[in-house]
């Protein structure tokens, strides 16, 4: 279910050039790459948060 809501985020001007267009690989393509950059940030801290909890509590 949270992967239809993600694949529905897109920026209007993004929407509109594609929605103009015929090429659906074009369009999920570039719906793959906001999902991407989306995601990595939250990837990141996450595995930052992790290396700093085991470097200073765990013994």
């Amino acid at each position: 279910m949270i992967f239809l809501y993600i694949y529905s985020l897109q920026c209007a001007m993004c929407r509109a050039v594609l929605e103009s267009g015929a090429d659906q690989k074009a369009a999920e393509g570039i719906n793959d790459g906001i999902v991407y950059l989306m995601i990595i940030p939250y990837v990141l801290g996450f595995l930052t948060i992790v290396l700093l909890y085991y470097k200073f509590f765990k013994k």
